[in-house]
């Protein structure tokens, strides 16, 4: 029960906000009473910790494993775009948003995960496109995977991208097409030019 409640759970909030969702919505969107959730559950703060731990758990294990297949790099960043977007429903911002003005421990913990997780595949990305000759020889690697960092987090701001103006979709796919150009080489351009072309068609 207590895995079906936090998949429930997560789901919810993903679309509607952490703050906005009650345990008396989950409970009664599953059909069971509140104290079944909260048998697994403390409280909602515990909920939403577990919730956020799992899902990221999900996604940083599916990005490793499309990191060991063996993609050129361009292809890898792609492929791990799309994996994150499937796992967070097109999300958006107002769900991050909200983990960070109301639950501001549980959202600066989850940064730092992800900060990690993140730095770790984007180094070795930019390095195996280095050895490939798709990315430029002269990238200062630490800047680069920094700023990469920044910008896919920094996108999420509704200050700075109102959802009303972007969408979250195609704002993953501006800002890494926008990351990939900056780093690579005529050849790696070739290589996004083709991939781009083919997933429009």
């Amino acid at each position: 029960m207590k895995e079906k409640v936090l998949e429930k759970a997560t789901e919810m909030f993903l679309n509607l906000g952490f703050k906005s969702i009650t345990m008396d919505d989950i409970a009664n969107e599953m059909g069971i009473s509140k104290k079944t959730i909260y048998a697994n559950f403390e409280n909602k703060t515990k909920l939403i910790e577990e919730s956020t731990l799992s899902l990221f758990h999900t996604i940083s294990t599916g990005i490793e494993e499309i990191c060991t297949m063996g993609k050129n790099p361009i292809e890898e960043l792609l492929e791990i775009k799309k994996f994150v977007m499937k796992h967070l429903k097109d999300e958006n911002s107002s769900p991050q948003y909200q983990l960070q003005k109301y639950y501001p421990k549980i959202y600066k913990t989850l940064k730092h995960k992800q900060y990690e997780a993140m730095q770790n595949c984007t180094i070795n990305n930019i390095k195996k496109g280095i050895e490939m000759g798709i990315y430029r020889k002269n990238l200062n690697i630490e800047f680069i995977s920094r700023i990469y960092f920044l910008g896919a987090t920094g996108i999420k701001d509704n200050a700075l991208f109102p959802q009303e103006m972007f969408s979250l979709n195609k704002l993953q796919d501006d800002y890494l097409e926008y990351h990939i150009r900056g780093i690579v080489t005529p050849e790696g351009r070739q290589i996004l030019n083709k991939l781009i072309n083919s997933n429009h068609e």
